[in-house]
This record gives C-alpha cells, structure tokens and sequence, in this order.
C-alpha cells in the first residue's frame, strides 16, 4: 500500500475537473458525494425496490447542470429543462439498474488494480490530459510530481473512488459482451460485400396496384390476414386529458414598466459621462455591438425617427418585434445608394387608375383612398405603405418612378406585370447610420407570472370541488382535450414537453384533476378524459390498411405468376427481350457493378436480387423471384472471383471490427433489455410540474 499513499498527493484543482468529467462521462459515477449533503426522506423512484430520494437526483441535477454551464457558459434554457431532467433520470436509472448488476454478478476491483491503472504505464487519459506539455506530449514527471505532493490525500480517495466504479463497469461490460461472437460465416459476408463485384441481365415484372379490380381481397381475406397477423396490431394502453391553459403573457403593465424602465436608464445615461456602451452591458439582452446601419435594416417602429436623427442624439424607446429599444445614434455618414421610402395604389384596369390619379390630384387623402380602393392587399390596408427600400427591391418600372420621383408628388400611373402603380414618394435618404442599443425584451413579470398561477390554482380548486368541465363552462374558460397520448410520449401535442403531467395521468383514473403543471407557454390545469387499456387494435381499425397490404400480396403473386410464363418462354438459352411478348410492360435492362449488399444501381435496395445473384452460376438463367419492385429473372454475366489469400490476409482484422460492433450493439441492447424488464416506479411528477 506504499504507494497507495503516494497517489493520494493530487492536486485539489485536478481531482475536482476530473470528478467532473466522470460524473458525465462515467454511467457509474460517485453516487456518495450527495450523501454529505443530506437526503430527504421523500422517495422520487424506486429501482427494483431500490429508493431514490429526491436528494439525490436533485444532487445529481445540480452536478450535471454545473457541468454544463462549465462546457459552453450558459446555464439550461427553462425551454429545455424538462427534457435535461428526463435525460437526467435516464443516466440515474441505468446507474441503479448497473449497481445492481454490478452487485449480483459480485464484481470487485481490488487496491492494486487501481494502484496499476494510475501508476501504471498508461494513466487513464481523463486524468493524463491535465498533464500535455507544449508540443501535445503526456509528461510524466509532472504528472509523478503532482502524485507525490503529500497535501491531498482527501482528494485522492475521491479520484481513487471514481476509478474504482470506471473499473467495475469496464468489468460489467466485458462480463456482458463475453458472449459476443463472430462466426466465419459473417467474415466472409463482409469480405464479399466489400469486394465481390457483380454484373447481371434482368426481366423485371411489375403491375399497377390502384387499377387492377381483380387485386380486391374479399371479406374473408381480409378477416383471415388479420387473425393470422394479430400479434401486428398490438397497441399499448393510451390515455387523454381534458386541459385549460393559463397562459403566461405579458401584460399591459409589464410592457409599461419595460418602457418606463427604459425611459429611467435613458434619463441616467444623460446625466452619466461614463458611456453609453456601459448601460448596454448592464441593461441590455443583446451584447453589445456598435453597427452601421442602412434604414432599411432598422426596425419599421424606429426607422421614422432615426432617419431623422442627428449625431449623438438618442432615439427611443421604441416598441419593435424585438421588444423596447433604446438607440443612440453615433454618426450619421453618407453612403453610395440612395434609400426610398413610398407609398403606392395598386390598380388592374388602366382607366380605372387615371380616374383615381385624378381624384387624388383634387385632393383627395392618398392614405384613405389606398385603403378602399387598392388592389394590393398587404400595403392597402396599411393606406399604401410601402416602407424604405432600396434598388433592385421592386420590379424595373416602379423602381425607376420611385427613385426618379419627387417627394410628396403624386405620380401619374405606371404600368408593371401586377397593374398599375399610382405612387407616391414619401422621403429619400443617402444616410446611414451607425448606432449602439439597449434591447429589452417583453416578457411577464414576476407578479404576472404568479398572478396567473394563482388563477390556474384558484380553478383547480373549484374544479375539484364543482367538476371541471362545469367550473370551466362558468367561468367561460377554453377546454382542450388532447389525442390520445403513450406513456412514452415526449411531449402533448398543443402544449409541449412536461413528462410530468404525462406520468400523472398514467397514475390516474378517469375524472382525476391533477395539480397546476407548468409549461412554456403558461401554466395547466388537467383531467384525466379517457383510458384505453392495452390490447389488440379492432379489425375495424386496421381494415383500410390491410385491404391494401392483401392487395400488394395478390399484386405480388400475379407478378410471379406472369414471370414464371416468362421463364418458360424464354428457356434455358433464349433472349430475355422475349419477355415483352408475354407481357409488354415488363423491364428488360441490366446493371454493372453491385455488390452483395442489396444495393441496385437504378433498383435501389433490392437484397433478393444481390443475393441471388451471388449465389447464381455465369450466365446461367434463374427462376422468377420476388424483389421490392416486383418480380425478377436474371442472369449474371460477371463475377469478382474469391480471392483466398485476401481473405486469409484481411480475416483477422474483419473479425475484429465485426467483434467490436456486436459487443456495442451487444451491451446497449442488454442495458434496454434490463431496464425494459426493471421494476421502475417513477414519482418524478409530485416533485416537477
């Protein structure tokens, strides 16, 4: 144990940045450390009789949510908090499901294999990487340095700990994958796909489905298929809630507030020498960026007052789609292009327009007479606005009336591929600008928030007490039912990601009302609306989609039918074009260059045809086969011979790489078999709403 002691020297920074990545990296991480910090007796789950505290997934949330914040800066979006927590749940079950495991087959991992695997020749590379000098190399005498410091000895029991679970699941994993195997059967398969190349003639016999009545399968044949295929129309048990949304909009007075907010900052920044570029830092949700800017690349709600706007002056705050923005206009500089902002009245008939030019040069109001009479419908209704626009924007003939026009004249008609445009210039600019922001999105308020989930805790009071589709129908509130939903399902369709409120109603009986559950877009109030136990789908059900899956069967037969007519005809030696005189619509073709892999140039995935083809002699004519386009008579016409002593210089190394893909395949499988098979009581629901 001698130098047991010595490894226990690690720097603290060190073992704390590899505990971290263990914890994500590792399936079986250091479940002790929550322990120090107390655990509720509340159970979340249980694994096979095995609880899991509350405290403990929430320790486990925090260590993953740290680590996450530690990779990319940022803490998890509330928008993707629910699918993190499922993520979460799913590493915590299979750690428990593995301990289990790791318990029952009594694995151990003894001091001196942890001792070999940190002093050994090859330390384990999570902790190596700490330890890279300047040209990319692992130096050990850095590395031994920082094992031999005698000042944490704490901090390496920790990292001491962590090898030891890395080591049992690399146990568990060998113990599980022991049973993978390659058979010689399988290396020459892949042998044959990667290097067996084949060229082949071929009849191909297919028929229209939809237009062929004779297809039609009886009563009888429909009811047979369904008897004989039932195990097909299984269905897990499903479920529907009945819900009302209380929706976390802003309200009037948050966007006030934003505003007045706003308008406050404003009034500091001029009394304030220290810089506009400061409150954007402290203020502002978008970083900091100092643009030049066209008009046209400035929110429409601004544009009219900050074309007009002159050097160092402050526009704002103004409404935009973007929230409330407080601009400060730092230069105004003239640019190649000249920007138009107009105004126009779409007219079709030609007469039509010269009577409206008219009455428009008589004074009629422009704006008015664009909204009654225009044709275009998107600027009509906004009395003919066009907004600011540059060159290359508006089809040739308007652009030239537009930029050549004079500013308020109304111009006379003009003509385009949409009708006739009466326009009129409203303001010209060569200016850009270049500007500094604060952008303050509007969002509910605090008080707004728990103002509406007051409101949905209010009505789920009363629809416990009253009913709930009573309470609603009085209280005028909108009620949704949803699809019917899986237990598995990922979301509610209409509302979102809450595996909360899935798992309660899995958990409940028709006429339950659930606690408020929140969403992104608010906050729910749900019922239990209907059960469908698990079973078999009626033949009612499923009777469309059978009917067309006997039909593609009778389509099949009668291809084979017509290419085994076809074979006769043509016998042993003849010519394939023959076909055609059985049946006219049968492809005669060829293909070069496949492989046994199924895959047909021009075919597409045809496994049949590949497989037949490699098992078929030179030249030789096969008998009718069905494929998925049809039925097929090919001949092969080349073949990549076998070559022995490829095969015999490349069968280890295919081996290995077969190997290696079954023992993933092998160990992922066996972790979902275990967990399919587990006893799992998931409460995550009376925790997370």
């Amino acid at each position: 144990m001698g130098m047991m002691a010595k490894m226990r020297s690690l720097a603290p920074w060190f073992i704390v940045t590899v505990g971290g990545l263990f914890v994500i990296f590792m399936v079986l991480s250091d479940s002790k450390i929550g322990s120090s910090m107390g655990r509720r007796t509340n159970d979340i789950g249980i694994v096979n009789g095995e609880k899991i505290t509350y405290q403990e997934f929430a320790n486990l949330m925090d260590r993953y949510r740290e680590f996450q914040k530690q990779q990319n800066g940022q803490e998890i979006p509330d928008s993707q908090l629910d699918q993190f927590r499922d993520q979460v749940w799913e590493t915590l079950i299979s750690q428990k499901l593995m301990e289990q495991k790791i318990k029952e087959f009594d694995l151990k991992v003894s001091d001196k294999e942890i001792e070999n695997a940190l002093l050994g020749p090859n330390p384990p590379q999570s902790v190596t990487q700490y330890f890279v000098d300047s040209t990319g190399s692992f130096n050990r005498e850095a590395y031994d340095a920082a094992i031999r410091n005698p000042e944490n000895k704490t901090a390496v029991l920790q990292l001491e700990d962590q090898v030891r679970q890395q080591l049992l699941q690399e146990k568990l994993s060998s113990l599980v994958n022991a049973s993978a195997f390659v058979t010689e059967e399988e290396i020459k398969r892949k042998f044959y796909d990667d290097n067996i190349k084949m060229n082949a003639d071929y009849v191909l016999v297919t028929t229209q489905l939809s237009s062929d009545s004779t297809l039609n399968p009886t009563e009888s044949e429909i009811t047979n298929y369904y008897n004989s295929h039932k195990e097909d129309y299984k269905k897990e048990e499903t479920r529907k809630v009945k819900y009302v949304l209380f929706g976390t909009n802003p309200s009037s007075g948050d966007t006030v507030a934003i505003k007045n907010n706003l308008e406050a900052i404003l009034k500091k920044v001029k009394a304030d020498t220290s810089g506009f570029k400061t409150y954007i830092e402290i203020y502002s949700e978008k970083p900091y960026a100092k643009e030049t800017m066209q008009i046209t690349q400035i929110p429409s709600a601004a544009q009219s007052l900050i074309v007009k706007a002159k050097a160092g002056s402050f526009v704002g705050p103004v409404l935009t789609s973007e929230g409330y923005i407080l601009y400060k206009v730092d230069e105004v500089v003239k640019a190649k292009e000249t920007i138009v902002k107009a105004s126009h009245i779409l007219i079709k008939d030609k007469d039509e327009a010269n009577k409206i030019y008219k009455e428009l040069k008589a004074g009629a109001d422009f704006a008015t007479v664009a909204k009654e009479k225009s044709q275009d419908p998107g600027s009509g209704k906004k009395g003919g606005e066009l907004g600011w626009f540059g060159k290359g924007q508006m089809v040739p003939e308007f652009e030239k009336a537009a930029f050549k026009g004079k500013i308020g004249k109304i111009q006379r008609p003009v003509k385009s591929q949409f009708g006739w445009h009466i326009i009129k210039v409203e303001d010209k600019t060569r200016n850009e600008f270049v500007v500094e922001s604060i952008v303050n999105k509007i969002v509910a308020s605090p008080s707004t928030i728990d103002r509406v989930n007051e409101k949905a805790s209010d009505f789920q009071y009363l629809a416990e007490e009253n009913g709930f589709e009573k309470s609603a129908k009085e209280l005028e509130y909108n009620v949704i039912e949803t699809p019917e939903l899986l237990k598995t399902a990922t979301s509610i369709p209409g509302l979102g990601a809450n595996r909360s409120l899935l798992l309660y109603t899995f958990d409940s009986d028709v006429d339950d009302i659930g606690p408020v559950f929140k969403f992104q877009s608010g906050y729910v109030v749900a019922m239990v609306s209907q059960i469908n136990e698990a079973g078999y789908k009626s033949l009612d059900e499923v009777k469309e989609s059978i009917t067309l899956l006997v039909k593609r069967e009778k389509k099949s037969d009668k291809e084979l039918g017509i290419a085994k007519e076809i074979r006769t005809k043509i016998g042993d030696n003849g010519d394939f074009n023959i076909a055609k005189e059985v049946f006219p619509k049968a492809k005669v073709s060829s293909v070069t260059n496949f492989s046994t892999s199924g895959i047909i140039p021009t075919l597409g995935r045809e496994y049949a045809f590949s497989q037949k083809a490699f098992e078929m002699p030179l030249n030789k004519i096969s008998e009718p086969f069905k494929g998925n386009r049809g039925s097929y008579i090919i001949k092969v016409t080349s073949k990549t011979p076998f070559d022995s002593t490829a095969f015999s210089l490349r069968k280890t190394s295919i081996r290995t790489i077969l190997l290696n893909q079954k023992k993933s395949s092998l160990y992922s499988q066996w972790l979902s078999d275990i967990k399919a098979e587990a006893d799992i009581v998931d409460n995550r629901y009376q925790f997370f709403r």
